[in-house]
């Protein structure tokens, strides 16, 4: 395998922009806008080239390229630190019980409400993989490559993390959450807000959406439906991120009403279980399969390899891998099981 994950550049742009216009909407951290992804990646760049190793409010951009091809095959992102630049609003899914004593009967009501309680945590997200290259445990190498940068760069991050999973989309590209409530307050469909949220940020949502809690016996079936359910083709990541010990907590997406799922960052099954070698050789023909690392900040790399751990803690790593590392005897690297 050929593939390897990178730091982006700011030459990443047209094969971004070009993935962008696949994903079919409703994909925030990967908006179809090229101005927006050219910030994106000069942001990203800057936070590559940040020398202090402190919290901040930082987004990494990372690249899954053919380096057979030089092509971009996928990419995916971590905030360092979300809710610094504009508040970081979720739904909190609730209950209110209340009894009456004339009637003697106890009715409980399902609310959401408005949330800012994500603030301060890290999050992953931005995961896109070109339908060309969904096979072969890609996704996978994307979605566990950005814990290894994490453990990488630990004082980076905070204690916890996140991440937004795309709700129901309908064959329009609409979403029956968005129509049943949000829509109602806004005067735009999900396509037009969901675009001026990528572009300019969620402020408007503070200015214009109710702050009292919504009843969901109030909205209709169409939306009640959706809450806290990921799009078809997020199931496969939901799975991910519950292997990876991520939880969900009753947190839903203010667009689409996709669920939120959120972990312990050192909790995390590819943080927890990861661990160092030092390399004796770059000739392995046999060992255990992993997601191996390498490399701080712009140096960063990871992709597949196979490793073979000796007695003393030193260990031999595949030909191909080290070649995708850039890694020689004597170099250090991170790895954990596939």
């Amino acid at each position: 395998m050929s593939f390897v994950i990178r730091p982006s550049r700011p030459s990443d742009l047209d094969s971004l922009y070009d993935m962008a216009k696949l994903t079919g909407g409703g994909f925030t951290n990967l908006p179809a806008d090229r101005p927006s992804l050219a910030a994106k990646l000069e942001r990203s760049a800057a936070a590559f080239a940040k020398a202090e190793d402190v919290e901040g409010d930082d987004l990494y951009v990372l690249i899954l390229e053919d380096t057979l091809t030089g092509k971009v095959a996928g990419t995916a992102q971590i905030f360092a630190k979300v809710g610094q630049h504009w508040p970081f609003y979720s739904y909190r899914l609730g209950t209110l019980t209340q009894t009456s004593q004339e009637l003697n009967r106890t009715f409980r009501a399902e609310m959401l409400t408005l949330t800012t309680d994500y603030e301060g945590y890290s999050e992953v997200g931005g995961l896109f993989l070109h339908p060309r290259e969904r096979a072969g445990g890609l996704g996978l190498l994307l979605a566990r490559s950005r814990y290894l940068f994490i453990r990488q760069h630990r004082a980076r991050f905070g204690k916890r993390v996140l991440a937004e999973l795309r709700g129901v989309i309908d064959e329009a590209g609409g979403s029956p959450f968005w129509d049943g409530l949000a829509g109602k307050f806004f005067g735009m469909n999900f396509q037009e807000a969901d675009a001026f949220n990528a572009v300019h940020g969620n402020q408007f949502i503070a200015d214009l959406m109710p702050k009292h809690p919504i009843y969901t016996a109030m909205l209709p079936e169409s939306a009640r439906s959706v809450i806290g359910l990921p799009h078809p083709s997020g199931r496969a990541a939901m799975r991910m991120l519950e292997n990876e010990g991520f939880r969900y907590e009753g947190y839903v997406d203010i667009f689409d009403g996709g669920p939120t799922m959120a972990a312990s960052i050192d909790d995390i099954r590819s943080i927890r279980d990861a661990a160092d070698a030092n390399l004796r050789s770059i000739d392995a023909e046999e060992g255990i399969n992993v997601l191996a690392a390498t490399g701080h900040l712009a140096d960063f790399r990871a992709c597949y390899a196979q490793v073979d751990v000796e007695a003393d803690g030193r260990a031999t790593i595949d030909r191909r891998a080290a070649d995708l590392l850039g890694v020689a005897a004597g170099d250090a690297i991170a790895f954990v099981a596939r």
